[in-house]
C-alpha cells in the first residue's frame, strides 16, 4: 500500500507518495506526474513499479502553487487548472525538487542505494531536464511535451536514457520528434522508441488515447531498462 511522506528541503516542504515492493532492499524509481498531480493514475503507475520490485516515489511537483493536487483528466475544468499550473511552472526549480527526491530515494533504509527516474508528459520533460542537468543513474521519459524546446540540454545528457513517443502525438509533432532524435543521435546510451499510431498519453490507464498493447510494450521496456541499471 502507498503512503505519503513529507520531504523538507532548503526551499520548502512538499509531499512524496511512496509505494513499496514486497521485498527490500530494492532499487527505487522516482515517478514524475502529468499536469494532474498525484492522481489515481499516478498511484496506479507507482503500484505497477512496486510490483516489479522497485520502491516508487511520486513527488508533488506543483507544491509551490498548490499542494496536494489530485485532478481528474476527464473534467474540462480540472484539465484547465492543470494546464494553468503547467504554464506557470518553474522548470529550473522543479529540477532542484526532483534532485532532492532522488537523494531521498537513495537514502531510504529500504533502498539498495540506486534510483532511476521516469515521468509522463510534464514528468517526461522533467525527466529529460533533470537527467541533463544532474546525476541520474538511468532515466525513462514518456512523451515529454515541450522536450523539443530544450534540446540544447541534450549535450549534457550522460546517463542511460530512453524515451517513448507515439507517432501521432498531438503535442510533439513528427518534425519535433525528428529534432529530438537528431539531438540525441550522438549519445550512445540514449534510445527513442516509437509507437506507430499512438497519440499523446497512450499509457495513461483511463485515458481516451490509452493503447493497451503499446502501453504494455513501453512499460516492459522501461522495467527491463531499470532492472539492468539499478539492480
Amino acid at each position: 500500500m502507498g503512503e505519503y511522506r513529507e520531504l523538507t528541503t532548503a526551499e520548502g516542504t512538499f509531499s512524496v507518495y511512496i509505494d513499496w515492493p514486497g521485498k527490500v532492499p530494492s532499487p527505487a524509481v522516482v515517478v514524475l506526474h502529468e499536469i494532474f498531480g498525484i492522481n489515481k493514475d499516478m498511484r496506479e503507475s507507482c503500484r505497477e513499479f512496486a510490483e516489479q520490485g522497485f520502491i516508487a516515489l511520486c513527488p508533488d511537483l506543483f507544491w509551490r502553487k498548490e499542494r496536494g493536487l489530485d485532478l481528474n483528466h476527464w473534467s474540462e475544468d480540472e484539465w484547465k487548472k492543470g494546464l494553468s499550473l503547467y504554464q506557470s511552472y518553474d522548470f529550473a526549480l522543479g529540477v532542484h525538487d526532483v534532485e532532492a527526491v532522488l537523494t531521498m530515494a537513495r537514502s531510504l533504509p529500504e533502498c539498495n542505494g540506486k534510483a532511476g527516474l521516469t515521468g509522463y508528459c510534464l514528468g517526461g520533460l522533467m525527466t529529460f531536464l533533470t537527467s541533463a542537468r544532474s546525476q541520474v543513474t538511468a532515466a525513462a521519459a514518456y512523451y515529454g511535451g515541450g522536450t523539443q524546446n530544450y534540446l540544447s540540454d541534450a549535450k549534457t545528457l550522460k546517463s542511460p536514457f530512453i524515451m517513448h513517443l507515439g507517432t501521432e502525438d498531438e503535442y510533439i509533432s513528427s518534425d519535433d520528434q525528428a529534432k529530438i532524435r537528431d539531438a540525441l543521435k550522438g549519445h550512445d546510451n540514449a534510445t527513442i522508441y516509437s509507437y506507430p499510431g499512438c497519440a499523446h498519453a497512450f499509457t495513461r490507464h483511463t485515458g481516451t488515447r490509452y493503447d493497451e498493447a503499446a502501453a504494455k510494450l513501453a512499460n516492459t521496456r522501461t522495467y527491463q531498462f531499470f532492472h539492468q541499471f539499478l539492480n
